[in-house]
C-alpha cells in the first residue's frame, strides 16, 4: 500500500463514512467473514489501493458488479521460487494472479547461487512492477553446503545491503539447520543481522530439543514438515507451519487433519516450486484451498490459512482480511467449496490483459551460465565395486530420498545401470565454469528403461544433473543441454525427443508462460515414452542434488549422506 499523506487519509475517512463517493465500489458481494466464517451482503468502498468500507451500502461513479459472488481476501503464497515455475517474474505474476494469488514471498536463491546478489537486484527491480505484491526475502545459504560447486557466494555483509529494501521481508529459508545447531559462525552473522526480524525456516525432521535449538536462533516459519505429527510438534513450540504443495512436495494430504478452525492462526500455505503445466491443469493456491476443503477441512480454516495467517506470519499488517484500512486485493468467488475464482483486484485495480500490459517490464539476465566443456559417454563410467552399490531411493511426491542399495551387473569393469531393477545412473556436473567435476551414482524410482533426461535446474546449486540407462544418451542430453544454454532435454537412441530451452540462468525461459506450459507437454510424453512412472520427473531430477534434505543425494561431489553432512565414501 502506498503511505498515505494527510490529504489521503482524509479522503479515506470521507468514503469510509460515505461522506463522499468511494473510489470504487465493488456492489452487492456476499463477504465471508474470516472471524466467524459468516457470509454477509455488502458492498465494498475502495479509496485508491485501500478498501475503507463494508458491511454498508455505498455510491461510486466506478463499480465493479459483485453479482452476489463470495469475497475473499486475496490468497498469499508465503514460500515459493519465481525460478521454479520456469519462467520470470513478469510472466509469473500474469499466471497465477487470476488465480487469486494477490502475494506472493519469493526467495530467488535459485538465480542467486548461479549469479549471487545480482539475483536481489533482478528480482527487486521486477518486484517493484508487477501488478501482484511480489515480496523478495533474501537468500540466507548460498551455497546451500560446503559439499557442491556453486556459481556463487553471498556472506551477512552482502545481505545486509538489501534489509531495508520496501520489498524486502527478511532473510530466507535457513536450509543449513546443522549450521545453526553447531553454532557454524557465518549462520550465526546471518542470523544476528536479521535478529528481530522474518527469519524463514527450513527443517525438515527436526524434532525434540534440536527444534528447540532451532527455534531459539529466532527462526519462526517452516515449509518442510511431511506429517501432521511433527507439524504438531511445530505449532506446538510457536512455529507457523507452510502448508505445502508444489509440483514434486506434495503435503497437503499428510497435513490437512492438522487445519482446523483452532489450528488455523498457526497454518499457512504455499506452494515453493510448481511450474505452468500443473498451475494450468489443477491451479495454484485455489487449487490447495478446493483440496483442503474437499479433504473435509472447514472452509474457514482453509480461506484464514491463505490469508490472514499468512499475513500475520510474515508481518503484513495492512492485508489478509477484507476490511477498512486493509490493502484492496479481493478475489472474487462463485464457489466458497470449489474455489472457483471468478475475478480478482490487486490493490483495488481489476486484474485483466490491459493491467498487465500497462507494466514496464525489466530485461532478465543470466544468460551464458553454461560454462562446461563437451562431454563423451565415458565421463559417466563408474568403476566397478565388491559388493552392494549404494543407491538413492525416490520417494514420489516427496523430496526427502531413502537409501537404498543394490548389485549391479558390471561391463567392462564398470557398474552398469540394471532397468529391470529400476536402477539407472545418475550423475551431477559442475556447470559454473569454477571446475571441471563430475559426482556420479545410481538412483532408483524413476520407471527408467532407456534413454535419458538432464536438467540445469539442479536445486540449490543448480549444477547440471542427468539420468540415463545408456552412457552414450547422457552425454548426448548434457551437450545439448550445453548448446541450449540450460533447460530441460529428453534422449533416447542418441536423439533428441523433447526439449525445453531456459537461457536465463538456465533456470527460466525468455518467452510466456502459456509457452512453457505447451512446451512441457511434450517433454512429460517423451519422459513416459522411456518409462519414467514419476508425475513430474524433471523437478524431481532437480532435487537429486539438494544436500539438506534427507538422506541420500548427489552433487558434483559425489553422494552425499546428508544425515551426517559427508560424501559416501
Amino acid at each position: 500500500m502506498t503511505k498515505p499523506d494527510a490529504q489521503a487519509i482524509a479522503s479515506r475517512v470521507a468514503q469510509g463514512r460515505g461522506a463522499t463517493p468511494a473510489d470504487l465500489v465493488v456492489t452487492d458481494v456476499r463477504l465471508l467473514d474470516l472471524v466467524t466464517g459468516a457470509l454477509t451482503r455488502t458492498d465494498i468502498a475502495i479509496c485508491g489501493d485501500t478498501i475503507v468500507g463494508t458491511y454498508g451500502r455505498y455510491r461510486s461513479a466506478r463499480t465493479v458488479d459483485g453479482r452476489g459472488r463470495i469475497a475473499v481476501p486475496g490468497f498469499i503464497d508465503t514460500h515459493l521460487h519465481v525460478e521454479s515455475s520456469l519462467v520470470t517474474p513478469f510472466e509469473f505474476d500474469r499466471c497465477v494472479l487470476p488465480h487469486g494469488v494477490t502475494t506472493a514471498i519469493c526467495d530467488p536463491h535459485e538465480m542467486a547461487n548461479v549469479l549471487g546478489t545480482a539475483a536481489f537486484d533482478y528480482f527487486l527491480a521486477c518486484a517493484e512492477r508487477t501488478v501482484m505484491d511480489l515480496r523478495v526475502q533474501l537468500s540466507s545459504c548460498v551455497p546451500a553446503t560446503h559439499l557442491e560447486t556453486a556459481g556463487a557466494r553471498i556472506e551477512a555483509a552482502d545481505l545486509v545491503r538489501y534489509r531495508h529494501h520496501p520489498k524486502v521481508i527478511g532473510l530466507a529459508e535457513f536450509m543449513n539447520f546443522p549450521g545453526v545447531l553447531a553454532a557454524d559462525p557465518s549462520c550465526l552473522a546471518k542470523i544476528e543481522a536479521f535478529a528481530g526480524g522474518h527469519i524463514d525456516g527450513h527443517a525438515p525432521l527436526v524434532r525434540g530439543l534440536d527444534l528447540n535449538g532451532y527455534l531459539a536462533a529466532g527462526i519462526r516459519t517452516d515449509h518442510e514438515t511431511t506429517a501432521a505429527e511433527e507439524a504438531l510438534e511445530k505449532i506446538r513450540k510457536g512455529m507457523t507451519v507452510l502448508i505445502r504443495e508444489g509440483s514434486v512436495s506434495k503435503d497437503l494430504h499428510a497435513l490437512a487433519p492438522l487445519l482446523t478452525i483452532q489450528t488455523s492462526p498457526f497454518l499457512a500455505l504455499c506452494t515453493d516450486d510448481r511450474n505452468p503445466l500443473d498451475i494450468a491443469e489443477e491451479g495454484h493456491l485455489d487449487f490447495m484451498i478446493r483440496m483442503l476443503i474437499a479433504l473435509g477441512c472447514e472452509p474457514l480454516a482453509a480461506y484464514r490459512a491463505a490469508s490472514l495467517t499468512a499475513a500475520q506470519a510474515f508481518g503484513l499488517t495492512d492485508r489478509g482480511m477484507i476490511a477498512p484500512g486493509k490493502r484492496a486485493d479481493i478475489v472474487l468467488l462463485d464457489d466458497l467449496e470449489t474455489c472457483s475464482v471468478s475475478a480478482v483486484l490487486s490493490a483495488g485495480r481489476l486484474v485483466d490483459d490491459a493491467l498487465f500490459a500497462s507494466r514496464r517490464t525489466v530485461a532478465p539476465i543470466g544468460r551464458g551460465s553454461i560454462r562446461i566443456g563437451p562431454v563423451s559417454a565415458d565421463d559417466f563410467r563408474v568403476p566397478a565395486t565388491a559388493g552392494p552399490t549404494p543407491v538413492i531411493g525416490v520417494v514420489p511426491g516427496r523430496i526427502i530420498t531413502e537409501r537404498d542399495s543394490a548389485t549391479l551387473p558390471h561391463h567392462n569393469g564398470g557398474l552398469s545401470a540394471d532397468p529391470d531393477q529400476d536402477v539407472v545412473k545418475v550423475a551431477v556436473l559442475a556447470r559454473h565454469g569454477i571446475n571441471r567435476n563430475i559426482g556420479r551414482g545410481f538412483v532408483k524410482g524413476f520407471g527408467l528403461k532407456k534413454g535419458a533426461i538432464a536438467s540445469s535446474v539442479g536445486h540449490d546449486s543448480h549444477n547440471i544433473c542427468v539420468v540415463g540407462a545408456d552412457d552414450g544418451d547422457m552425454a548426448a542430453a548434457v551437450n545439448r543441454l550445453r548448446a541450449i544454454d540450460g533447460g530441460f532435454v529428453v534422449v533416447s537412441d542418441g536423439e533428441v525427443r523433447a526439449e525445453l530451452a531456459l537461457p536465463i540462468a538456465g533456470l527460466m525461459s525468455d518467452r510466456s508462460y502459456e509457452d512453457v506450459r505447451d512446451a512441457l507437454y511434450p517433454l512429460r510424453d517423451a519422459a513416459r515414452g522411456l518409462g519414467v512412472t514419476l508425475p513430474e520427473p524433471f523437478l524431481q531430477v532437480a532435487f537429486l542434488p539438494l544436500p539438506v534434505i534427507p538422506h541420500l543425494k548427489i552433487t558434483d561431489y559425489g553422494l552425499v549422506d546428508v544425515d551426517r553432512m559427508a560424501l559416501v565414501s
